[in-house]
């Protein structure tokens, strides 16, 4: 399989703990979140990966290098934000699969990337959403299915609350979803594709409860550190 990272934001919440480098090298333990995130790919098999850099994307750049444990580690840089969509759409190019995944570079959710792969293979889908339940949707709005796992609602952040499903923010998807977009234009994938299309395409949700942490805030970045 291959893997896209979305390694390329500004991480601006999280400066008052961590400006010197970018949000996904930010320290765990004396080691980047990153090499988190590449640890728990790795023993599925992934065997190459592309990390979508653009804010000090040389630090990054300058700690992996060509390769990671064997796996080999591509760069698509973003001289301009592109936006999640964009750099995605970016990113694509150097993947050879029609089928990737594509992974949140500062949240560390430890799913079963095995089951993920049956899961999407067995639907009639070009996207699988991975969901997570959490106790509060408020901070990140929520996701509904209905009983065959197809989406069919998106609640905005400002409306959400209470337990609920949320977006892991782990996609797997077929490139021609991405394809379609135009090459170096900024566009949300969660808000011109995910949202914009779950009514008249199949979308469908995979729901693990595998530990999970988004390290955006100083509070949760503060957790992970704890709790490693």
């Amino acid at each position: 399989m291959e893997a896209i990272i979305l390694a390329g934001g500004f991480g601006t919440r999280l400066r008052s703990v961590v400006s010197d480098v970018p949000k996904p090298m930010a320290p765990i333990a004396g080691r980047p979140f990153l090499e988190l995130l590449l640890d728990h790919l790795t023993p599925y098999g992934f065997n190459h990966i592309v990390l979508s850099t653009g804010y000090m994307h040389e630090k990054i750049e300058a700690h992996f290098g060509n390769s990671y444990h064997g796996v080999d580690i591509s760069y698509a840089i973003e001289d301009t934000p592109l936006g999640t969509g964009g750099g995605m759409r970016n990113a694509i190019r150097y993947c050879n699969d029609d089928d990737v995944v594509v992974v949140n570079g500062d949240t560390l959710f430890k799913i079963d990337y095995d089951d993920l792969a049956r899961f999407f293979h067995s639907r009639p889908t070009r996207l699988a959403v991975v969901l997570r339940q959490v106790p509060d949707t408020s901070r990140y709005g929520s996701v509904t299915t209905d009983c065959c796992d197809r989406i069919s609602r998106f609640t905005e952040k400002a409306a959400a609350h209470g337990t609920g499903t949320i977006n892991g923010g782990i996609y797997m998807l077929h490139r021609s979803l991405l394809e379609e977009q135009p090459l170096g234009q900024p566009f949300s994938f969660e808000k011109d594709i995910l949202q914009s299309r779950y009514t008249d395409e199949a979308f469908f949700a995979y729901t693990s409860g595998a530990y999970f942490i988004d390290i955006g805030i100083p509070e949760d970045y503060q957790k992970l550190i704890n709790d490693y």
